[in-house]
């Protein structure tokens, strides 16, 4: 008996007569019969697990991550040993594969109890009349060893204890399931090639296509991997020719198998980021999907708008772009795209989670502050003229982005035009201390340090963030002031789990919308016509880095919040490309996408901003309807003057000629200041001169001289260089 199960041998030459001959056969054949049938009545009765049980311990290889509405998002490898996807049932799969499938394996699988005697006769004949090992195992033996372990063949031969064992099993399987169920339950079990386990994976990946569209020929090929996994061309075309030659498509289908690769990847790749972020976080349950906030349909317009306008600059160095989306009210994540895909220079780096310099995006929390602290109004005239700042290690030369300059600009004008220089004079009025601390309020934990290690640069974007931080940081304007944290998992009771803090009057939240929204004064800088100009409500903010390595465009409707960053991962600097150019572009696709039926109307006043008709002094801007924090409009009759620090004489770069045919004691040079404040000081050369309350009359002395007008903190506001010849050293 041990020899029947023996691994195959080449078939010996038929015995001579004088061999066992057919009546000692029957004679042996009715004796093993006797021999099982007396084994079976005093074998223990096992118990078979419960088809709905198998089914439902059964776990795909990929965990999934699925969208708001229940869409398959991403699929995210994690058993590297075998691939298989979900459960197929039988109802289905082809009926020409089941068909192949018996006819490959068990011809006889609807008429067996779970042992197929005809089948074990004629093996034992064909063995003892000196033949080779014909396989005898159902299809139902072969499933009793996908469910057992123990059952399985470990390269060697079963011995005849744990042959019977796995008969037992199979009549166990046999007693207590139906036919349907043995063959759905092996059919998703079952190995055809490598990795892939179970018909639903096999179809897909070697044909492309789900288990009830297999045709005749796709179905002979994976009924002949049954038997043969790792079959080569010439093995599969000839096990799959061998009486089916005239198939149409069975050529073609072996070209497809051979031509699989060993190790797959996931079927969906929609957001690969998101689904690391989420689903690293904690080891996903077996069998169990991770639901999240994002929306498959945005997520692929998103992806597809950064593929797009990539491809128009990228003869310009511009190789990764980020895009997030979140929803206004709950904070919810509804686009994750993390990289650019093939396209990208690092695709498995996190765009959204990278650190890079902020550019102009920090200028609206600035502003706001300032309007919050009542240091400015939407109105204060700042002056955009040349600055010098002592920065500790050299001077700090605040440039425009077009090298202009244009003189008394208001506040208004400075945000949304995205002028540098006024944006400088703010924070020194506002205090670099006071407004870090205010960034790592709204969530910029990149900004660890005091303000006086980033120095007046933090005006202007020095300060490391992610997308995701300004993203959530833009909402708080969206929401009226108030934070509260973005969330990509998906959960009933999200909403009442966050926490919230106010950082921004709903005023000033307001007044900063309205600037971000106003395209007029935004013209002084990107002109009427751009991509920040949408034909809905929306408020927008761009930004470019240093040497344009990174550039962003942040904004946001009524509903809806959208960031967008485009540069480099390696740091390679872009030619010609900034947040107007590179990011907004992307930024208005997303945007009109998420709004191509939905409405953005501008925000209602709260009611603690105020509407006043404002004139300028010296018409230094057209007479306008302006918004201010209440207390702080004007008096109907006054006009806006300049209320940040300057120095009014002498002039930046000017050269002072003393004249020789004047008395040295009655020649002076004047010293003037503008500033609405009382507290601040001349220092000449690093000399105080006193308090910059009125004008101070210096008697010149020759040569090149720095005049700064400083705070009670010893903050530089201004600072003028100049320089007097022909006078006495």
């Amino acid at each position: 008996m041990k020899a029947f199960f023996t691994t195959k041998t080449p078939r010996a030459p038929r015995r001579p007569a004088g061999g066992i001959g057919r009546p000692r056969w029957q004679l042996l054949l009715v004796s093993l019969c006797l021999g099982v049938g007396i084994l079976i009545a005093q074998s223990p009765r096992i118990d078979a697990p419960r088809f709905e049980q198998v089914r439902a311990d059964y776990c795909p290889s990929d965990s999934r991550l699925l969208d708001r509405h229940g869409a398959v998002l991403h699929e995210l490898r994690l058993d590297q040993t075998r691939r298989r996807l979900e459960w197929t049932p039988l109802a289905s799969v082809s009926p020409q594969l089941t068909a192949a499938v018996l006819a490959s394996e068990d011809r006889r699988f609807l008429a067996h109890g779970g042992v197929d005697w005809h089948a074990v006769g004629g093996a034992l004949w064909q063995r003892l009349d000196g033949g080779g090992l014909r396989g005898a195992s159902t299809l139902t033996m072969q499933l009793a060893a996908l469910l057992d372990p123990d059952l399985r063949q470990r390269g060697t031969p079963r011995s005849v204890s744990e042959k019977w064992s796995q008969m037992r099993a199979a009549w166990a399987l046999e007693r207590e399931w139906s036919k349907a169920q043995i063959l759905e339950a092996y059919l998703n079990l079952v190995t055809f090639r490598g990795e892939l386990q179970g018909v639903g994976a096999a179809s897909q990946v070697l044909f492309g296509k789900a288990p009830h569209g297999l045709t005749h020929a796709e179905s002979l090929v994976l009924a002949a991997l049954v038997r043969a996994p790792n079959a080569d061309r010439a093995a599969l075309t000839r096990r799959t020719a061998t009486g089916h030659s005239t198939v149409d498509g069975l050529a073609a289908a072996v070209d497809r198998v051979v031509a699989a690769p060993h190790g797959t990847g996931p079927r969906l790749a929609l957001a690969p980021h998101a689904a690391r972020r989420l689903m690293s976080r904690s080891a996903p349950a077996p069998c169990a999907d991770t639901p999240s906030t994002l929306d498959a349909d945005l997520q692929r317009d998103a992806a597809e708008a950064v593929r797009r306008h990539l491809l128009a600059i990228r003869d310009r160095s511009a190789h990764d772009a980020a895009v997030l989306v979140a929803d206004n009210a709950s904070g919810e994540v509804l686009a994750y795209v993390g990289a650019s895909g093939d396209l990208s220079s690092a695709r498995h780096v996190d765009g959204i989670q990278a650190r890079r310099q902020a550019g102009s995006t920090l200028k609206p929390f600035l502003y706001a502050l300032a309007l919050d602290q009542r240091l400015l109004t939407a109105a204060s005239l700042l002056d955009d003229s040349p600055l010098e700042i002592d920065a500790g290690g050299g001077l700090f030369r605040p440039r425009n982005y077009d090298e202009q300059f244009r003189g008394l600009v208001s506040l208004r004008t400075a945000l949304a035009g995205s002028l540098n220089v006024p944006a400088v004079r703010t924070l020194l009025l506002v205090g670099a201390d006071v407004f870090a601390d205010e960034l790592r309020g709204l969530g910029f934990s990149g900004v660890a340090e005091p303000g006086d290690y980033y120095g007046p640069s933090l005006a202007l974007g020095s300060a490391d963030v992610t997308l995701w931080q300004l993203v959530g940081a833009f909402r708080v304007l969206a929401n009226g002031g108030v934070w509260t944290p973005l969330h990509m998992q998906a959960s009933d009771n999200a909403a009442s789990d966050t926490t919230s803090r106010r950082v921004f009057s709903a005023a000033a939240s307001f007044i900063t919308s309205d600037i971000l929204a106003d395209r007029d004064s935004r013209s002084v800088t990107f002109g009427l016509e751009s991509p920040l100009a949408t034909r809905f409500w929306s408020a927008v903010k761009t930004g470019t880095s240093k040497d344009m390595r990174d550039n962003w465009c942040v904004g946001y409707s009524r509903r809806y919040t959208v960031g967008v960053w485009v540069g480099n991962f390696s740091g390679e600097p872009m030619r010609d490309v900034s947040g107007v150019t590179g990011a907004a572009p992307i930024w208005a696709d997303v945007m009109n996408w998420l709004h191509r039926d939905v409405a953005s109307n501008a925000p209602a006043p709260p009611p603690d901003a105020r509407a006043a008709t404002t004139t300028f002094a010296d018409g230094a801007e057209p007479t306008r309807r302006e918004w201010f924090v209440s207390g702080t409009e004007p008096a109907p009759a006054d006009a806006v003057r300049a209320q940040t620090p300057r120095i009014e004489e002498p002039a930046d770069g000017v050269i002072i000629a003393v004249d020789p045919d004047i008395s040295a004691g009655r020649q002076r040079v004047a010293f003037a200041a503008q500033s609405p404040h009382t507290d601040l000081r001349w220092r000449l050369d690093g000399v105080d001169l006193g308090a910059a309350t009125k004008t101070v009359l210096w008697p010149p002395a020759r040569g090149a001289h720095v005049l700064q007008l400083v705070d009670a903190q010893d903050r530089v506001l201004d600072a003028v260089h100049f320089e007097v010849r022909g006078a006495p050293a």
